[in-house]
Parts: structure tokens; C-alpha cells; sequence
């Protein structure tokens, strides 16, 4: 199998003899496709053994950090015409870009989980064993709070008021929010700092989650962590932004206010978290076809 670089230069290659694009333009395509070299890098993969949700991860990152809609579809644009290239020279038969959103801005209706499907989700872990008693408590947080996976791994004991119930989380920006904890999370967080105990062994960290040699966790292991539950769920699709998603769209369909939903998600602009309206007028109209008469 060729090294991905020299992949990538001889895709570039034919960009500039093929399509004749300009050199700004094949510097642009490089340099986005060196940013999904060092992604299937940290996945320990290459660039024709990803699949889409590996890809769907480096978005969700990128669009996290604060990236540019536009550079991301121009992104989304060099990974699916490498892919073309991929598929066209017999180097691989499988494309992880395909039936992947690439609007303009890239910006889609969040995708979210329904009750039925959170509850299959919790219930993976097993609680019998530390590591499960840590994974239930990483994601009742995560979907009590709707934290972003980054704010989530970074959280320290310091952070935690489990008297009051709340969490104070350093999000983008540096940015300092509290967000609720909600009883699910406390009583799965309690469950979980004897375990947290157990693992560390002796072993000193102010991280609230850790690995089993009591080093923090990366948001790489997090998100196959929720990968692996999720497809033991049988849930087809799944990140841990996906819980983000769900705590969003959740609170706003029984009635919560758009100004508190974006405090708690700590969007710097309402008009973020106002895509989440969209979804939940979208849920309606359907149940509005589904069950009403005159629909």
C-alpha cells in the first residue's frame, strides 16, 4: 500500500495537469488533506482504511474549533475528489465521503438521538466493573450538560459541586460557564469516584475521568468508547457531538428558552443554537403529517 503523502502528491499532480487549477488552489487541497493524514494518524489508520465516521469526526472537530464553514467544505470538496481519484485508480473500493452533507457553508440539521435510543445507549456499560461504572458516569454527564467532548475530557474533580449540582466547565475561548448537572449525573458521578479511586491505584491526577493507569483521557478514546456502545445499541450513526445534539433539541422541545439553552451550551451567538429550533419545528411537522386528519 503506498504512503498516504505520496497519495496525496500524485492526486495533486493530476489536479495540475488534468484540470490545469491554480497553484493557490492545489496548496489549499494539500494543505486540507494533510489535516486528514494527521487525523487517520492519531486513529492509527490510513487514508483508504477510514470510514465516514472517522471522517464525520475530523468535521465535528474542526467545526468545534471554531473553523471557517467555508474552509470546511472546501475540505469536505479535497476529500471527496481524492476519494474520486481513489476509487477511479482501483487503489480502493470503499468511499468514506459518500452520502456525507457537503453544503455550502458545510452546516446541517444536527442529527439527534430520541429517548428510546439515549436509554439503549445508557445502558450499555457495565456497571459491574470500574471502567463501566467511569464510562455510565462520562455519559449521563455528557448528555445532562451538553458539553462539548473536549470540555467533557478535561474536566477536573475541582469542577464538580455535587452539593449544588452543578459543573463548571472552561469552554472556547476560554470561556467559564456552569452548567446544571441533573440527578442522572450526580448519582451516576457519585457511583463513579470510588471507582476513580481504584483506578488511579495510589496514583495522584486532578482529572475527573482517567484510563486505567490513571492518565486523562483523549477525546480519540472517548469517541470510540461511544462508538463501541453505540453500535452494541444498535444505534446505525453516533458521536459524542450527537449528545450535544440531544441535549439541545430535548430541552428546547418541552419549552426551554433559547437564551438558556445557549448559556449552557456556551455559544458566544444565539443565532448557533437557533439551528436547533429548526430541528424541533422539523420533529413537529412530521408528527403534525403523521397523526393529524387534515394533515
Amino acid at each position: 500500500m503506498k504512503e498516504d503523502n505520496k497519495l496525496v502528491e500524485e492526486f495533486i499532480a493530476l489536479l495540475r495537469v488534468e484540470r490545469g487549477l491554480a497553484d493557490n488552489t492545489l496548496l489549499a487541497y494539500r494543505r486540507d488533506l494533510q489535516k486528514l493524514i494527521e487525523h487517520t494518524k492519531k486513529l492509527k489508520k490510513s487514508l483508504l482504511t477510514i470510514d465516514r465516521g472517522d471522517l464525520i469526526l475530523l468535521l465535528t472537530e474542526l467545526k468545534d474549533s471554531g473553523a471557517n464553514p467555508t474552509s470546511i467544505a472546501r475540505l469536505i470538496s479535497a476529500v471527496r475528489g481524492f476519494y474520486k481519484f481513489a476509487l477511479t485508480e482501483g487503489l480502493s473500493k470503499n468511499d468514506p465521503t459518500a452520502h456525507l452533507e457537503s453544503h455550502k457553508p458545510w452546516q446541517t440539521l444536527p442529527h439527534f438521538l430520541n429517548q428510546e435510543e439515549i436509554e439503549r445507549l445508557l445502558a450499555q456499560p457495565d456497571l459491574e466493573t470500574d471502567l463501566g461504572l467511569r464510562d455510565r458516569a462520562m455519559l449521563e454527564t455528557l448528555y445532562a450538560t451538553g458539553l462539548r467532548v473536549s470540555e467533557l475530557v478535561n474536566l477536573k474533580v475541582a469542577d464538580i459541586d455535587l452539593e449544588s449540582g452543578f459543573l463548571n466547565c472552561l469552554g472556547k475561548g476560554s470561556k467559564q460557564r456552569r452548567v446544571p448537572l441533573g440527578r442522572s449525573a450526580i448519582h451516576f458521578l457519585k457511583l463513579g469516584f470510588p471507582a476513580r479511586m481504584r483506578l488511579l491505584s495510589g496514583k495522584q491526577s486532578d482529572r475527573l475521568f482517567i484510563d486505567p493507569y490513571g492518565k486523562e483521557i483523549s477525546r480519540q478514546k472517548f469517541w470510540k468508547m461511544i462508538k463501541l456502545y453505540g453500535s452494541a445499541a444498535k444505534i446505525d450513526y453516533i458521536t459524542p457531538h450527537l449528545l450535544r445534539h440531544s441535549f439541545a433539541t430535548v430541552l428546547l422541545a418541552n419549552g426551554a428558552d433559547l437564551r438558556s439553552v445557549q448559556l449552557m451550551l456556551g455559544h458566544s451567538d444565539i443565532s448557533t443554537t437557533q439551528i436547533y429550533t429548526h430541528v424541533t419545528n422539523e420533529h413537529l411537522k412530521t408528527a403534525y403529517k403523521q397523526f393529524h386528519p387534515r394533515s
